[in-house]
């Protein structure tokens, strides 16, 4: 009876039903933080590969900027593999293509961007960034001052941030804004105010978004209010109209974050799988500064509390 079901299937085409193949190549299944070498510098892509059944590998892809988006092949060939995914953000109108191989516990390759501009990168696996022992936590620090950036520097442009009354506002679209100060483990306190149809984001590390747009009403989404950009959406919609102050307050442990958006909780104890667009680097497992989205829109912040663990 086998015999025959299995002679049906493949009379009608479900061949890889009973494929002998061999399984696909354990190495390259993972997460691995991007270093892409570029004229400009270094710049932070991200790449997570996965198994889908007896032989296929998939993935998602973070890249320079942008959300997550899925791969969905990988073509693995001894030590290198391979794929291509369609433009987002970048410039140009063909695939992203990209190509790589193992050289000991790295991965190095090229990348093909879709103007057919090309860039050498090397990748390294990501830290799982696992804590083991519980949380303690040190002293609440202000991190902003009355009238004064102290503290601050701009990044990516030219700074049009400003302190007055305690209050830091971007007028207008402009440089992103980023602590001296590095952090590890810590919970976050931070006020913000936008106008209508204006957009921010607070990285946590320098690395991983949690959105700020004006998504009153809106469907809760992975790239909208109280989204970690791209990757994780929040269990429901919490942002008040534009205009009204408004609050987050973050927990990042390791990976693990929870945030509670004007006092409800939206995500709870949920990983963060890799960078986000627009990350300062891919050193996941470094500390890293609080970076202020300045590019996309005015914003005010202010009351910004960061407790350190020990």
């Amino acid at each position: 009876m086998v015999a025959k079901y299995a002679v049906a299937l493949l009379a009608l085409g479900f061949s890889g039903a009973f494929s002998s193949h061999a399984a696909a190549p354990e190495q390259f299944v993972g997460r691995w933080d991007i270093t892409l070498r570029t004229p400009e510098g270094d710049r932070p892509s991200w790449l997570e590969v996965r198994r889908s059944g007896r032989e296929a590998l998939v993935g998602q892809f973070v890249g320079v900027v942008g959300s997550a988006r899925p791969i969905a092949q990988v073509v693995a060939n001894g030590d290198s593999l391979r794929f291509s995914i369609p433009p987002q953000w970048e410039e140009g109108t063909d695939d992203l293509r990209v190509e790589g191989r193992m050289e000991g516990s790295a991965l190095v390759g090229r990348m093909t961007f879709p103007d057919g501009k090309q860039y050498d990168w090397t990748a390294v696996r990501a830290p799982s960034l696992r804590r083991q022992a519980q949380v303690s936590w040190g002293a609440p620090v202000a991190l902003l001052s009355q009238n004064s950036l102290a503290g601050w520097h701009a990044v990516a442009g030219e700074n049009q941030w400003i302190v007055r009354g305690g209050i830091l506002s971007s007028p207008k679209s402009g440089a992103n804004l980023v602590t001296d100060r590095t952090f590890g483990d810590f919970k976050l306190h931070i006020e913000f105010r936008y106008p209508k149809g204006s957009n921010s984001g607070v990285y946590l590390r320098g690395r991983h978004e949690v959105q700020i747009e004006d998504n009153f009403g809106a469907e809760p989404a992975s790239d909208g209010f109280g989204s970690v950009y791209g990757f994780i959406a929040p269990s429901e919609m919490a942002a008040k109209p534009a205009g009204e102050w408004q609050t987050y307050d973050i927990t990042l442990v390791g990976r693990m974050l929870t945030v509670v958006a004007n006092g409800r909780p939206i995500i709870v104890d949920r990983e963060i799988p890799g960078i986000t667009g627009g990350a300062i680097d891919s050193r996941e497992g470094d500390p890293g500064p609080l970076l202020l989205q300045g590019d996309h829109g005015p914003i005010e912040y202010r009351n910004i509390i960061l407790t350190p663990a020990r």
